[in-house]
Order: C-alpha cells, then sequence, then structure tokens
C-alpha cells in the first residue's frame, strides 16, 4: 500500500507540474499582448528585442481604477455602454474616432470613404472570468468496437481492422486536375489588395508584421494547423482592403480573424474565452463576437480561401522531395505571411512555387521540373520576380524584427531549417 501511494503521489505532482507549464506559456502570450497595450509608441524596436501586439494601441479606457477592481473578490458588476443615453457607467464619456471606414476604389483607382461605421464595442469587464483560466481539454477519445460489416457502406471508414488509412484529396487523380483549376480560379476571387495599406490612416505594415508574428505565437500555442494560421493572415489583408481600421482595434481584427480561420479548419477550435484570454483582457468577449461578424460580413461569409499551403501540397504531390525540403518550403511561405510588402502583389500559387524552387535549390540543387510546368501553367522565368524577392527576405530572416516563424521552424519537428544557412546568389536553370 505505501508503494502504491508514492506512486500515485508521483503521477499527480507530474501532473500538477504539466498544468504549471501551459499555465506559464499562456501566461507569457499574455505577457506579450499586455507589454504591446502600454508601449504604443514602440512600433519598430530593435532586432532581438521581439516587440509584441500591446504596442499597436494605447487603450485609454483600461483605466487603473479597473485593473485595480480585479483584486476585488466575490460577486463582480461589469460596467457596458449604455445604448439607449450612450453613457458608460464608471468612466467619463470621451469623443473617439470611428474605429472603422468603408472604402472602395474609383475607376481610376483613387480611393474615396464612403461611410463610417462606429464600433459599438466599449464593453469593459472589470474582473476576469474565471472559467477564462481553465485550460482547454480535449475531447476523450471513445473506443468502440467495429461489429458490423462496412463492406457495403457507402461511408469511406478511416479506421477500417484497426489500421488508420489517410485520405488526401489531392491524391485523387481522376480530379487533381480539376481541383488544382478550381484552386487557381478562387484564389484570384480572394485575393487582398497588393496596396491596401496606402489607404489605411492610422496602421502600418510594421503593426501588421506585429500582428502575423504574434498569430504565429498563438498558433504554436494551442496547436493549430498551419492552414489555420494562412487563413487568419488570408481574413486579415481582405478586410483591411475594404475597410479602414484605427490601431487601437487591429488585434481585434486578427483575434477574430484566428477566430474565424480555428473554427473553419480545426476538430477541436480554442474558445472564444481564451482568445479573449490570451490578449490580456485588452477586448471583452462580446468585442470578439461583434468583430467576428463584422469580418464575417464584409468578406460576404466566403472563408474557403487557397493558401500557400494548398498549393504546396499539391507540389510536392506532383514532384516528390525529402521532409526536409518540404519543411524549408513551408518555412519559406511562412516567412512571406509577415511582411505584406511585396508578397501581396503575388498569388499564392506563385508564393508557393518560388518557395518550393527555393528550398529545392538551396538543400539538393533541384529546380522547377517539367511536370511542375505543365501542371501549374507557371515557366521558371515567369516565377523568377517572385523567387527573388523571397530570397532577399530569406537572406534578411535572422535580422527581422519579429522572429516568430523562424523559432517556430527551429524545432526537430521542421527538422530545424531555419538555421540552413540562405545561398547567396542565385543560379537557377
Amino acid at each position: 500500500m505505501s508503494s502504491l501511494g508514492q506512486t500515485q503521489g508521483s503521477a499527480v505532482h507530474d501532473s500538477e507540474a504539466d498544468i504549471h507549464n501551459q499555465e506559464n506559456m499562456l501566461s507569457r502570450l499574455r505577457g506579450a499582448a499586455k507589454n504591446l497595450v502600454e508601449n504604443r509608441e514602440n512600433v519598430n524596436p530593435k532586432p532581438g528585442n521581439r516587440t509584441v501586439l500591446g504596442a499597436l494601441e494605447n487603450n485609454q479606457r483600461r483605466q487603473p481604477v479597473l485593473r485595480a477592481a480585479k483584486q476585488v473578490s466575490g460577486p463582480q458588476i461589469i460596467a457596458c455602454k449604455s445604448e439607449e443615453n450612450g453613457r458608460t457607467f464608471g468612466e467619463k464619456p470621451s469623443t473617439k474616432s470611428s474605429a472603422f471606414q468603408i472604402h472602395v476604389d474609383e475607376p481610376d483607382g483613387a480611393s474615396k470613404k464612403l461611410s463610417s461605421q462606429k464600433a459599438t464595442m466599449d464593453c469593459s469587464p472589470l474582473t476576469l472570468n474565471p472559467a477564462v483560466t481553465r485550460l482547454r481539454q480535449p475531447l476523450a477519445t471513445i473506443d468502440l468496437p467495429v461489429e458490423a460489416n462496412f463492406a457495403d457502406s457507402p461511408m469511406d471508414m478511416s479506421v477500417v481492422e484497426g489500421e488508420e488509412r489517410q485520405t488526401n484529396v489531392n491524391e485523387v487523380t481522376d480530379y487533381a486536375a480539376e481541383i488544382h483549376t478550381h484552386l487557381r480560379e478562387m484564389e484570384m476571387k480572394s485575393k487582398p489588395k497588393a496596396g491596401y495599406m496606402k489607404k489605411q490612416p492610422d496602421i502600418t505594415n510594421s503593426m501588421r508584421a506585429i500582428l502575423v508574428d504574434w498569430l504565429v505565437e498563438v498558433g504554436e500555442e494551442y496547436k493549430l494547423q498551419n492552414e489555420t494560421l494562412y487563413l487568419a493572415v488570408n481574413y486579415i489583408d481582405r478586410f483591411l482592403s475594404s475597410m479602414s481600421v484605427m490601431r487601437g482595434k487591429l488585434q481585434l481584427v486578427g483575434t477574430a480573424a484566428m477566430l474565424l480561420a480555428s473554427k473553419f479548419e480545426e476538430i477541436y477550435p480554442p474558445e472564444v474565452a481564451e482568445f479573449v484570454y490570451i490578449t490580456d483582457d485588452t477586448y471583452t468577449k462580446k468585442q470578439v463576437l461583434r468583430m467576428e461578424h463584422l469580418v464575417l460580413t464584409v468578406l460576404s461569409f466566403d472563408l474557403a480561401a487557397p493558401t500557400i499551403n494548398q498549393f504546396l501540397t499539391q507540389y510536392f504531390l506532383h514532384q516528390p522531395v525529402s521532409s526536409k525540403v518540404e519543411s524549408l518550403s513551408m518555412f519559406l511561405g511562412e516567412l512571406s505571411l509577415v511582411d505584406c510588402d511585396p508578397f501581396l502583389k503575388y498569388l499564392p500559387s506563385q508564393t508557393a512555387a518560388a518557395a518550393f524552387i527555393l528550398a529545392n535549390h538551396t538543400l539538393v540543387g533541384g529546380s522547377w521540373s517539367k511536370a511542375l510546368v505543365e501542371m501549374s501553367g507557371y515557366t521558371l522565368e515567369d516565377l523568377m520576380p517572385c523567387i527573388q524577392d523571397l530570397h532577399q527576405t530569406y537572406l534578411g530572416a535572422a535580422q527581422h524584427t519579429q522572429q516568430a516563424v523562424r523559432e517556430k521552424y527551429k524545432t526537430p519537428k521542421y527538422h530545424e531549417v531555419s538555421l540552413i544557412e540562405p545561398p547567396e546568389k542565385l543560379t537557377l536553370n
């Protein structure tokens, strides 16, 4: 009995240690967002001191009095803006510019602000809901005995006789060409405007880079799919192509985009409360949900956007390469997400092809095969401008202010490809 008690005590101690480590990771993310709120002016930090998203805003509604109120125990009160009389209990009325403005292009390319839309999202919680700090637990797996004979079933069973069978839709040769053609058509419809940042009155490319860098960390913390990150960035760029956003709401746009991408792509997406938690309660749950609705409205509920990740998968199938080349291609693809200039002017299929060619050339000296030319319709000459831009980004990756992508691909899971030195010159043929 003494030995059994020691074993159980050890297991409990290990479990508590794991929970403590996860709480430390979440606290680090919240601290990153909190530092951004308190350092609005420090948008372009020195390399080596990574700036987190809080630097994008100076949220005046989070007064020290409200933070002190969080320490009060017992039943708490939430101060919300009264929509009937426009007055907020617990804070003085303030005059603020509209957080969002809709702008469209005239035929000559000039932008014209047609109307403004006030964001009625000034609901400030005085306390952190205890449910927010609860760690998300995955759903338990239910093992059911396979008793029936599924030979005549029209459904495709993923597990037959205890063996897991993965299906990749891109490997269905009968439809591969049609799938690729459809993705090429859809990427044109879901492409953001390349020069939208010039029309933004209050945000810059550096702020967007900080936002994407933070989303990379969020994706790693919650172990989200790479496709989720690509989709979230696509939603952000498409939203900013149509709406002028104040810097205080940029993180809210990114949070709502990541929430939508998680719901679209993940089996178990994080809850809304968790996104509120990692932003250090900068926004309320109500604000995140309202922004989610606004993003959906602006995007016309069209969330199925082709990404660099999808095209890379197709290229890998047509020209098999080593897993290390695949990881380096994925690393270069994610590097292109951080800087919208110059990569927004390229289609995802072009950037994916450039990443594939550059990774293949760096590791094995390979290039762009004839099979890929026929499948994609891109020749090496067509892709050279994108390849050169991506090569310059690769050369400067180690000195870039935002380092989340490099840190992600330093792990053994991705063969530590971010530590590979890029070639100084390109000799493609």
